[in-house]
């Protein structure tokens, strides 16, 4: 006669019910630790599972303790409960509240001790997806966290572990039909553009204007790298006239800002020239900065993207896996620009040296400051 598990008992230390109902796994942790307790000789078809696969502490030490306790002869364990002492023994250094009575709570929560190897699959997917839940989290706070000294060398680590992550998972569970998630994306994330950001920018436009050439060698930049659109258009109307071999100054890009609907009177002909008129640097410099600010605003939303996969509990392993290879594809391109801008290894793993340059001095908000992004 098969059990059914009964509704979760009110939480031990507090004698209150829980605020939110056990999330699914909890009754495959307990279904499998109480068919394990019922024939531990499943254990043997379990190589597969390990303890930190569990997502609840208890349940992860009572597992751990039933792979290191002796396994009892059958006819001893059918005849006294000493199996259930010695897992009880071996667990509770590691989990100290656990008491023989949740022991045989476990033993009625499970439905069918032949199902033990379908409630594992359960627990190892649970775990896939709390694990990629954590390297988003890891690849947020990379992309995020201006203390960090090499911000763009660690981004790119937390990109190769997510990567290696991926593929790991894509060998653990078999793809099926319908395997995209159905999440809806979050919505974009909006860039801040501070001022250092804004000076980089302007920096970058001058020094372009006064050497266009060398935007030929610069294919890696591009507009939407800008944290302000206004910006990525004027790069946009620097490298329309130097693919069209026409001469470039501030006089012809001002020309070519007007076809294409720029200026206003937020931004003025003389605030364009203005802008053109210092360049200080190489565009070189100022362009890897800007692609550098582009790689880690792009790690940023890959993670939340991650995250909002991992958050629906609807979406399989396979449907993570599927999913967060696509997110992470946009930030792959993106750092395959920046090592072809830094000059680094075609490899995932060396880490990008920006090129030295000048200092920008602060001076006043520009007008493009000014201009809604």
């Amino acid at each position: 006669m098969r059990h059914q598990p009964p509704a979760p008992e009110p939480d031990e230390a507090t004698g209150l019910a829980n605020a939110h109902p056990p999330a699914p796994v909890l009754y495959a942790e307990q279904a499998l630790l109480g068919a394990l307790l019922l024939e531990p000789a499943r254990l043997d078809k379990l190589n597969h599972l390990a303890a930190e696969h569990f997502g609840d502490h208890a349940h992860g030490a009572l597992y751990a303790a039933m792979r290191t306790a002796a396994v009892p002869a059958a006819a001893e364990h059918r005849k006294t409960p000493v199996w259930l002492r010695r897992v009880l023994d071996a667990a509770r250094p590691q989990a100290p509240g656990l008491t023989a009575s949740y022991l045989h709570t476990l033993v009625q929560r499970c439905p069918w001790p032949g199902h033990a190897a379908a409630y594992a699959r359960m627990i190892q997917a649970d775990h896939a997806r709390r694990m990629l839940r954590e390297h988003a989290d890891r690849l947020a706070q990379a992309a995020t966290d201006a203390s960090l000294p090499g911000p763009t060398a660690t981004v790119l680590a937390q990109c190769d572990a997510l990567a290696d992550a991926l593929e790991a998972l894509s060998g653990q569970f078999a793809p099926h039909p319908g395997s995209l998630p159905r999440t809806p994306q979050p919505p974009p994330t909006r860039r801040t553009a501070g001022e250092e950001a804004l000076e980089e920018e302007r920096a970058l436009l001058a020094c372009a204007t006064a050497r266009p050439s060398r935007l030929r060698e610069m294919r890696w930049l591009q507009p939407e790298d800008f944290a302000l659109p206004l910006h990525g258009q004027l790069f946009t109307c620097l490298t329309a006239l130097v693919h069209r071999r026409e001469p470039v100054d501030a006089v012809t890009v001002l020309w070519e800002a007007q076809h294409q609907h720029l200026l206003h009177a937020g931004f003025t002909p003389a605030d364009l020239i203005d802008l053109l008129a210092t360049p200080v640097g190489t565009p070189e410099h100022w362009g890897e900065k800007i692609l550098r600010r582009a790689l880690l605003a792009q790690a940023h939303t890959t993670a939340l993207r991650i995250r909002a996969f991992t958050d629906d509990a609807a979406n399989t392993p396979h449907q993570l896996a599927t999913g967060s290879r696509r997110a992470l594809a946009d930030l792959t391109a993106l750092r395959t620009r920046w090592q072809h801008a830094t000059h680094a290894p075609a490899t995932p793993r060396s880490p990008a040296v920006p090129r030295a340059g000048p200092r920008l001095r602060s001076t006043a908000a520009s007008p493009t400051t000014r201009v809604s992004r």
